[in-house]
C-alpha cells in the first residue's frame, strides 16, 4: 500500500495547471468523470440532507380575522404593508388573507405579534 502522507505532500506541491492535467489522466485511466464524483456524492449522504431541504425557511403571514378591532387592524396592516387605506381595507375585510408573503420566521413572528396586539387573529404558514 502506497504511503498516503507522502502522497498528499506530493499532491499539495502540483500546480493548478498539473493538477487539472492529473485528473484527466485519472478519469482517462478509471473511465469517470470527476463531474460525475461530485454529483453523487451528495446522493450517498442524502438520509442527512433531505431533513436540511425540508427546513422553512420562507413563511407566510396570514390574517384570519379582525378580532373586533378592524380600525386598529387596518392600520397595523397599513404600517407593515404600506398599503393605501382602501387596499388594507379590503385585506382586512377579506380575511384569510397573506399580510406578508415568504418573509423570514423571525420577520414572520415580528408582523404576528403587531397584528395580533392589534387584535388581529394571525397564522404564519
Amino acid at each position: 500500500m502506497a504511503d498516503l502522507n507522502a502522497l498528499v505532500d506530493q499532491l499539495s506541491e502540483l500546480t493548478v495547471l498539473e493538477a487539472a492535467e492529473l485528473s484527466k489522466l485519472l478519469e482517462e485511466k478509471w473511465g469517470v468523470s470527476a463531474a460525475a464524483a461530485v454529483a453523487a456524492a451528495p446522493a450517498a449522504g442524502g438520509g442527512a440532507a433531505a431533513p436540511a431541504a425540508e427546513e422553512q425557511t420562507e413563511f407566510d403571514v396570514i390574517l384570519t380575522g379582525d378580532g373586533g378591532k378592524k380600525i386598529n387592524v387596518i392600520k397595523e396592516v397599513r404600517a407593515i404593508t404600506g398599503l393605501g387605506l382602501t387596499e388594507a381595507k379590503a385585506l382586512v375585510e377579506g380575511a384569510p388573507k397573506a399580510v406578508k408573503e415568504g418573509v423570514s420566521k423571525d420577520d414572520a413572528a415580528k408582523i404576528k405579534a403587531q397584528l395580533e396586539g392589534a387584535g388581529a387573529t394571525v397564522e404564519v404558514k
